[in-house]
This record gives structure tokens, C-alpha cells and sequence, in this order.
């Protein structure tokens, strides 16, 4: 079965997942958020995803999601989707995601549980099972590869990639060379991307080892920065990534790192601020206090006051 080379260019968006406020998944505010990721120039959209909350949602809510953001799509951008859980939830994600017409599927490390590194491959095979929609694994938890067991993900067809979350550089350097240097066409094509939360504070130093690509977050509340950010990091320019860095990156990482789980409830606080109805999170995670909102909307104000600077 040959894959063929896939095609993830630009941003890298992936949606929040609305409730309600009695935590009834909200597929009409979905669709107007999705629609305002494309409407940005998202290059892609990968949603039921970490940010999008997908260990809360049932099979029922991941195939409305899914199906949801295809028909706002309506064929614009790819429609990624997240799978992940135990072996057999995963691989019924997985299928599910292509019976649904998923362009992909980010697979996310095995639940709770953790093997050997031969194992976690022996995962990916298996929640791929005998479908052929193309897969990224993330790289993260309890899913972390060694080189050697990355290079084994070449033996199955449909994973195109990796998404890093695990924010080791050195190891992600060993698993790009040991990848690339197998020298196949099918190696060169592989596919690397930066998935650490609020990835722009690392991405010059995974631009710097072959792994350009990232995910951003940031394009959920504040487009118009993440683009700028991206932009200046294909020019290469410092100066403007230093700027809002300073002014907003680093800020909303402290922020961020200040309660477990804030990678995703901060994001989605972040929306609420800007007017959209995306509603509360799902527990375990929690909201931001009022005096943190207080601090995030000025975070997000200085954001956008450096980018009119500049």
C-alpha cells in the first residue's frame, strides 16, 4: 500500500472544541469557528485534537466534529482529525476518521499505560489496522520514540509523519537523521513538525534542525499574530520574532504555566475574550480565575499593540 506524499503547508490550526454551558458539545459555534481559522489562512485544520479537547468526547461527538468542519471546509483545506486512547479505541478512531472522510489523522500516544519502545510501534500498527488514511503520530507521554523506533514507522505505509510534543531537541535531531538518512523517497518525505504547546517559543530551534513546521494555538484567538510570527520565521527575521516574544510569547507561556492543563483552557478563555461562544472546558481542566483573565487580556492586548509596531 504506497501512501502518497502529503502536502501540510503554512499554519497549522486546530480548533477548540465548543460546549455549552452544561458541557453539550456546541456544533454551531464549532462551525463558526472553524470557518474563522480558514477565513485566516489556516493552511490546514486538525481538529478533536489535544486543543480540541478529544480525550472528553464520545465517539458520537468526535464523528459530529469531524463531520461538521468537512462540510464548513467544503474542501478549502485539509480536515485533520485527532484519534488516540487505548489500542482498541484508537484504532476504532482511526477507522471511524476515514469512513468519515478525514484528509488525516494525528494519532495520539496510547492511554495511561506505557511499553517498551517496540510497543509503542506495535501501537501505531495497530490502531492503523487496515485502513489507509494517512497518520501522523505525536510523539509525546507515553508515546516518546527512540531513533531506531521511528525509523520503524517507515514500515507502515500510511504514517506520513511526526508531530514532536515531547520538547527533547536532541533527541528530535537523532530521529530527523536517522530518518532522512535512510536515504528512500519515502524518508525525504517524511514529515516533522514542532507540536509543543505555544510552539513559536521554540520554533527557531526546531526550524534550525530540519523541523519548520508547528502547530499553533495561538491562531485560535489571535491569527493575525501567529501569521506574523510565521512569516517572520520563514525570513528569518529575529527582530520580529523577539518582539512579540517578548511582548506576548513568553507571557502567555508563564501564564500558561502556571495551572496543569492551561495549554488548552487558557487557549480556549483566550476565545471567549475575543467574543466567540466556544463555552466552558470539560473537566479535569479548569478555567482561568478572574484575576488570570484579568492577565491574559492584557498578555493579549500587549500582543497586538507590538504587532501594530512593527
Amino acid at each position: 500500500m504506497a501512501q502518497p506524499k502529503i502536502e501540510l503547508d503554512g499554519l497549522l490550526a486546530f480548533p477548540v472544541t465548543p460546549f455549552t454551558e452544561g458541557l453539550e458539545l456546541n456544533l454551531d459555534a464549532f462551525a463558526e469557528h472553524v470557518e474563522s481559522h480558514v477565513a485566516a489562512g489556516a493552511g490546514a485544520v486538525f481538529v478533536a485534537c489535544g486543543t480540541g479537547e478529544l480525550s472528553s468526547l464520545s465517539p458520537t461527538e468526535h464523528a459530529a466534529v469531524l463531520a461538521k468542519a468537512r462540510e464548513v471546509v467544503n474542501g478549502r483545506v485539509p480536515v485533520w482529525v485527532g484519534a488516540g486512547g487505548g489500542a482498541a479505541t484508537a484504532r476504532s478512531a482511526v477507522a471511524a476518521a476515514e469512513e468519515g472522510g478525514a484528509d488525516g489523522v494525528l494519532l495520539l500516544p496510547p492511554y495511561l499505560v506505557s511499553g517498551p519502545p517496540a510497543g509503542l510501534v506495535d501501537f501505531v500498527r495497530f490502531a492503523v489496522g487496515e485502513s489507509s488514511v494517512p497518520v501522523i503520530v505525536y510523539h509525546r507521554g507515553t508515546g516518546v520514540f527512540t531513533a531506531r523506533t521511528a525509523v520503524s514507522l517507515l514500515d507502515i505505509p500510511s504514517v506520513v509523519g511526526l508531530k514532536d510534543g515531547f520538547g527533547d531537541v536532541e533527541l528530535m535531531t537523532r530521529i530527523v537523521t536517522a530518518i532522512r538518512s535512510v536515504g528512500t523517497q519515502r524518508a525525504r518525505d517524511f514529515l516533522f513538525f514542532n507540536g509543543l504547546p505555544t510552539a513559536e517559543v521554540s520554533a527557531k530551534a526546531y526550524a534550525s534542525i530540519g523541523v519548520a513546521q508547528y502547530s499553533s494555538a495561538v491562531h485560535c484567538f489571535a491569527p493575525e499574530i501567529a501569521h506574523r510570527f510565521h512569516r517572520a520565521l520563514a525570513e528569518g527575521d529575529n527582530a520580529v520574532m523577539d518582539a512579540l516574544l517578548n511582548s506576548f510569547y513568553l507571557p502567555l507561556v508563564a501564564l500558561r504555566d502556571e495551572t496543569p492543563g492551561f495549554a488548552v483552557s487558557l487557549v480556549k478563555a483566550a476565545v471567549r475574550l475575543r467574543g466567540d461562544k466556544v463555552g466552558p472546558v470539560r473537566p479535569p481542566l479548569v478555567a482561568p480565575t478572574p484575576e488570570q483573565l484579568d492577565r491574559l487580556a492584557q498578555i493579549v492586548e500587549n500582543g497586538f499593540t507590538a504587532l501594530k509596531a512593527l
